[in-house]
């Protein structure tokens, strides 16, 4: 029998898994990036005995590949993408191929905002209480590193659209979806559709046996589930109860999450996390671990101890009476309503970035309500300036995190709270959004130390 040729493209941590776990599966694997591969993967690639290459993309080998697998962040229409396509070789993502050697059970979340503290929620309640879980996506490490060397019963993993593009045949026993907003329209033609239909590849090959948990009030997803047809038995959640509510709030504001074999009762006080935004991420990873039969005093110590996600919502310290809080991770405008959300009045706002098509409006009513000054950092601050201009009593045009911050400082009055929540994407000025929220932790807190 011929020996499957598999091409892996991109040398980051799904790419090194997928290549890892395709070889000990027997394949001929060839690993290729056009960047620089970091040593630490160069080392695991050639420690596992597969070939790979950077700086370049050897198509002639690629292109007699058997299937590729193509990191998420490689949009459909590059060059080398239409080259594959064109000789009809078939296109995966890591985790549909990790999919395929494994029996373990997938919780899989998706959703424009929230995805990454309601995984890490979800993660933190089943290791606390004992199961054999593992975290993967775009958390953790790679989903099919860990089918390769650590086999675990229960995989929590963070999918994005990017990931949900190339899977097919690989299936959740619990799909999770926080909320769709626009985002990555870049990568959808700017059409709002291709993206929900993205994110809908989560209820792909459910089962009767499978559920999906979702929010009750999002009216795209509202929407879309009259537009398709799932398996899947559903659970809903909430703020308040509706018809066929499984998790809410009541009249003396306890969450209570229902399925079919748990009734659970917690005060909201209770709860770790703190916001509207988060009693939704509360509600989703509560009911998923409800689902895979945890103990309810489990799910109410974790859901009570949780420390929360680096760069979403994060206290950085308070300078002269100023709390300083870096919610970096907000790359859209969603994301950053939901923070708002939970500010106080006398905010201090740094927006800014690579903007996604993004369309401010979305806060402008909270930004109204609640901003006193805008700080712009990025490097064409134009689109921001032009939308927020007058509906503000200040707004600054910043072009550093350095200056950003420095700016804040001088607009900020005792009681004041500053907010790192910049609506983009962080790639103008940072290698990502966790350079981008270490860079400003970093500066507040020599602020700080100089007092």
């Amino acid at each position: 029998m011929k020996t499957k040729k598999l091409v892996v493209l991109g040398g980051g941590e799904s790419g090194v898994g997928a290549a890892i776990l395709a070889k000990e599966k027997g394949m001929e694997v060839f690993l290729s990036d056009m960047g620089k591969i970091a040593p630490r993967y160069a080392t695991m690639l050639d420690e596992a005995g597969v070939e790979w290459e950077d700086g370049q993309h050897s198509e002639t080998k690629i292109l007699d590949a058997d299937e590729v697998v193509k990191s998420p962040g490689i949009p459909p229409t590059a060059p080398l993408m239409q080259k594959i396509a064109s000789k009809n070789i078939p296109v995966i993502s890591e985790i549909e191929l990790a999919g395929r050697y494994t029996d373990a059970k997938m919780v899989c979340i998706t959703g424009s905002n929230g995805k990454t503290t309601t995984t890490m929620l979800t993660y933190h309640i089943l290791k606390d209480a004992g199961v054999n879980v593992g975290l993967a996506g775009n958390v953790g490490k790679s989903l099919a590193l860990q089918v390769a060397h650590e086999q675990h019963d229960v995989y929590v993993v963070e999918l994005s659209s990017f990931q949900l593009e190339n899977m097919y045949n690989f299936k959740a026993n619990i799909a999770v979806m926080m909320n769709i907003t626009p985002d990555h329209l870049d990568r959808y033609d700017y059409e709002m559709q291709n993206y929900v239909n993205a994110k809908f590849r989560i209820l792909q090959n459910l089962t009767s046996q499978d559920a999906f948990i979702f929010w009750q009030n999002d009216p795209i997803i509202e929407a879309q589930l009259r537009q398709i047809e799932t398996q899947a038995q559903m659970y809903p959640f909430a703020e308040t109860q509706e018809e066929n509510t499984q998790a809410y709030i009541d009249a003396e504001d306890n969450m209570i999450i229902n399925t079919s074999t748990t009734s659970l009762n917690m005060p909201r006080a209770d709860l770790a996390l703190n916001g509207l935004h988060n009693l939704y991420n509360s509600m989703a990873a509560g009911l998923s671990a409800c689902l895979l039969d945890v103990k309810k005093d489990d799910i109410r110590r974790a859901l009570s101890n949780f420390e929360g996600v680096e760069h979403r919502l994060e206290y950085v310290a308070t300078v002269d009476g100023v709390r300083y809080i870096n919610d970096s991770k907000a790359t859209n405008v969603n994301s950053c309503w939901y923070a708002l959300e939970s500010m106080p009045q006398n905010t201090i706002l740094i927006l800014g970035g690579k903007d996604k098509g993004n369309d401010y409006s979305e806060i402008e009513a909270l930004v109204e309500k609640k901003v006193k000054a805008i700080v712009c950092m990025g490097k064409d601050n134009t689109k921001l300036l032009d939308f927020f201009g007058g509906k503000v009593a200040h707004i600054s045009d910043t072009h550093s995190i350095e200056d950003a911050v420095k700016e804040c400082a001088r607009l900020a009055q005792a009681g004041d709270t500053v907010l790192l929540s910049p609506c983009c994407a962080s790639f103008d000025l940072f290698k990502s959004y966790e350079d981008r929220g270490e860079q400003f932790k970093t500066i507040v807190k020599s602020m700080s130390n100089n007092k």
